[in-house]
């Protein structure tokens, strides 16, 4: 993502068409520069899979869909192991005359975390390109690029102690200035990061406090996005940056965590969503649903750098995981383009998945 307490490794591509999941029509062609920060080696072969960044630091009723108009052409350079394993020591003297006494190490038995409802009211649905910044853009640039730019959606990050970058600009007014002109949001909550991942990150998940920061986190998340006009049926997405997904122990906080993340968004009448790498962060999380794990996430946003602005093509996990319009792809990063006289450095993102409901 944008937002980001590291350098992200830029892509570039070769020509590479940019074939949209929906047609958008009726724009003017946009010049797409390369931004010059990033890390990158300048030759031009596609990568086909993420790469693991430097760290640092719906199911339910039908849902309602959205689709954008407007185009644009760019040039892409671009466990739990119980602790209580019953170990039952128990040790027996017997001698004449004395009965045999036992001692007995109890197991802490785990309480079962009960799964919350899902929320009441259909998701609406977004099916396009989208982009993310780092910062959301001005009113003006937003308008600008509405009138000119392939994109019907923008992620702006509501939240979240590990929010790396300041959003003067997001504010109850503008999100509402925005969707009345036409756009569509995807909420983006950064939360707590990995125990085993590197970097300076002020709050990260520990096996002790992952499900208590994740119900906190969860609770702020929809917060967050209510307090900015985005009411309940609306999707919040958290951001799960890398980490080394074979550290069995950091999964399972992990994993912990987004759960009880996700109970709490739900609890507050808010879909919720995930975004994550998918070498990495995603893979943990795909996993996971395949093996039938409950209170995962109910819309999957995974980065996969392969320049495919698709959400079904080169899917990289099984087929059936969250189809419905409950997926977004992020395929390229790092692009300074300009609609408008407006430029932005954006990441690029094909989506077909759950948005936020403003109004």
């Amino acid at each position: 993502m944008s937002n980001r307490r590291r350098s992200k490794p830029r892509r570039r591509y070769g020509l590479v068409s940019l074939v949209a999941v929906v047609v958008l029509g009726g724009g003017a062609a946009a010049a797409v520069a390369a931004t010059s920060g990033g890390s990158g080696s300048g030759d031009s072969r596609l990568v086909v899979s993420d790469a693991t960044p430097a760290a640092d630091g719906v199911s339910g009723a039908a849902p309602a869909t959205a689709s954008a108009s407007g185009s644009g052409t760019a040039t892409a350079t671009a466990s739990t192991k119980s602790s209580a394993s019953a170990k039952a020591s128990t040790s027996a003297s017997s001698s004449a005359g004395a009965s045999a006494g036992a001692t007995s190490k109890a197991a802490t038995a785990t309480t079962p975390v009960k799964s919350v409802p899902l929320p009441a009211r259909a998701p609406a649905v977004f099916t396009g390109r989208a982009f993310d910044a780092c910062s959301a853009p001005t009113l003006a640039t937003m308008t600008a690029w509405r009138k000119s730019s392939p994109y019907g959606a923008a992620a702006v990050y509501v939240g979240g102690r590990n929010r790396g970058c300041s959003q003067p600009q997001l504010t109850n007014s503008w999100v509402h200035s925005v969707s009345s002109a036409g756009w569509k949001l995807i909420p983006l909550y950064v939360g707590a990061q990995p125990p085993c991942q590197t970097g300076g990150n002020p709050e990260r998940i520990s096996a002790a406090n992952a499900v208590s920061l994740g119900s906190t986190d969860g609770a702020d998340a929809a917060a967050k996005a209510s307090a900015l006009g985005m009411r309940a049926g609306s999707a919040v997405y958290l951001d799960m940056e890398s980490y080394d997904i074979s550290n069995k122990p950091c999964v399972a906080a992990v994993l912990d965590y987004l759960k009880s993340w996700d109970r709490a968004v739900h609890s507050k009448g808010y879909w919720a969503g995930f975004y994550g790498f998918s070498q990495s962060s995603a893979a943990a999380v795909a996993t996971a649903k395949s093996a039938g794990t409950a209170d995962l996430p109910d819309a999957f946003w995974y980065a996969r750098y392969d320049g495919n602005a698709d959400t079904t093509t080169g899917f990289p996990f099984a087929g059936g995981l969250w189809t419905g319009h409950r997926r977004g792809h992020q395929y390229a990063v790092n692009f300074k383009e300009t609609y408008g006289g407006a430029s932005v450095t954006v990441d690029h993102d094909a989506w077909d998945g759950p948005v936020a409901i403003v109004g």
